[in-house]
């Protein structure tokens, strides 16, 4: 037998080798699970709502699709034929204060939806004003930027529900274009682009609602909509807007004009505090003969003292006229008014708002839950029970050596107690009591 040269048996290793090398990640390709992949966009039945019926506004919820996906198809939907009318002039009514409100609820939306970007911002805002003016949205401006924000998933605007005012702060600068673009679509000013869009998207995205609506027109990365059918013509914007802004929490550390008649602004060290048990928690009910008045139990434990405020305004919702009353102990909340003497005493916190006489106050138990601002407390006032005259309706008050005299109370009224008012009827049964007025 002849030996084996030692260079054959080196090329024999290296043919090993590269057959290995070729073999192994074909190997591993073919056994490998398959890869994950993204969904195709899924095309949601169009459908036009008649006229009369109004047209349903969804929550924002997105198709499962990567950016890039997303732009594809969003590319393929083509815009709507026929002509695109521009939207009339809009001047907001109102007061100087509800016109402020207006115009920095307008400022948030068009800089933290559009950033500092003046033809997004102008067409941001050319939408809010539309939906104001259309019977499915809210009547006023703060209200159409906000709806949906005390839910943290299923804004009309992302940014009221995302966090994004807390963790993300302009420069006073784009702060100062913002409001200029606000005030000017506020004044008649017209985005004329965007006509009667109500709803828009970036391209990167698919929302649900999409294939049910009519693409008019984009705007850098903005792709805008409108209804189909009548809904989506000028006829159908012909709501009566409501100059009555209300007060929005969230702004409080950027808006003067949301810090409210009652110090309801949630700002600590000029940086904006927002309970997030407060803001998600599920609301209570009314209480069955007054549908204005809520009786609260405060998940102290879980709740801040500022987070009390947010989750009185949640409640409120839109209301013109509502009160709050809570208990820091389930056992002391009652379960109906009138409310007596001594659970008017054991009340943490109190809330009223009062739209059409410009008031709106927030109050807390300072015993219980210290508070910077001596005015945020209840006023703490005594009373003992006298006897009563039986030739008279009338009451007599004895204050204690060292009590402060007060404008009595009549418990039969359903008032909310804690809140700084005149009263001048008389009390029917008086023990010690924490209230303002």
């Amino acid at each position: 037998m002849m030996p084996t040269r030692p260079g054959a048996a080196l090329r024999g290793v290296a043919a090993a080798i590269a057959a290995l090398a070729i073999a192994a990640p074909s190997l591993i390709v073919l056994t490998a699970p398959p890869v994950a992949r993204h969904r195709p966009p899924r095309a949601v039945p169009q459908r036009i709502v008649s006229k009369a019926e109004l047209p349903p506004v969804e929550p924002v919820a997105f198709q499962d699709l990567d950016p890039d996906d997303a732009r594809a198809f969003n590319a393929s939907v083509p815009f709507v034929e026929g002509p695109t009318p521009a939207a009339r002039p809009f001047k907001l009514p109102g007061d100087d204060l509800q016109r402020a409100r207006a115009i920095d609820c307008m400022a948030a939306a068009v800089l933290y939806e559009a950033g500092d970007d003046p033809a997004g911002q102008r067409a941001v805002a050319q939408v809010v004003i539309n939906r104001v003016r259309h019977p499915a949205f809210p009547k006023t401006i703060c209200g159409v930027v906000f709806q949906g924000s005390e839910r943290s998933t299923g804004c009309q605007f992302t940014f009221t529900c995302d966090a994004a005012l807390v963790r993300h702060r302009w420069l006073d600068v784009q702060w100062t274009r913002a409001r200029q673009v606000a005030t000017a679509a506020l004044s008649g000013a017209v985005y004329k682009p965007v006509g009667y869009a109500t709803h828009y998207h970036t391209d990167w995205v698919v929302p649900y609602w999409q294939s049910s609506l009519d693409k008019i027109a984009a705007v850098n990365t903005h792709l805008f909509f409108r209804w189909t059918g009548w809904w989506g013509t000028p006829p159908a914007f012909n709501r009566h807007v409501s100059a009555d802004e209300p007060v929005i929490a969230a702004l409080a550390a950027y808006s003067d004009a949301h810090k409210g008649a009652g110090g309801l602004a949630l700002a600590t060290n000029e940086a904006l505090y927002v309970d997030p048990i407060a803001a998600t928690m599920p609301l209570p009910t009314a209480i069955a003969s007054e549908e204005n008045s809520f009786l609260l139990t405060l998940d102290t434990k879980r709740i801040s003292p500022d987070g009390f405020a947010q989750l009185a305004a949640r409640t409120c919702g839109d209301r013109p006229y509502c009160k709050v009353m809570a208990w820091a102990e389930k056992a002391k909340t009652p379960a109906a008014l009138p409310l007596q003497p001594a659970q008017i005493q054991a009340m943490a916190f109190s809330y009223l708002r009062d739209r059409p006489s410009g008031f709106e106050k927030a109050l807390w138990n300072c015993t219980e839950f210290r508070r910077a601002d001596p005015s945020q407390c209840m006023k703490q006032q005594i009373y003992v029970p006298v006897t009563r005259s039986s030739r008279s309706e009338e009451f007599k008050l004895e204050a204690l050596p060292g009590a402060t005299r007060a404008p009595p109370v009549v418990p039969t009224v359903p008032e909310l107690a804690g809140v700084r008012r005149k009263v001048d009827a008389p009390v029917a049964k008086a023990t010690p009591v924490a209230e303002g007025r």
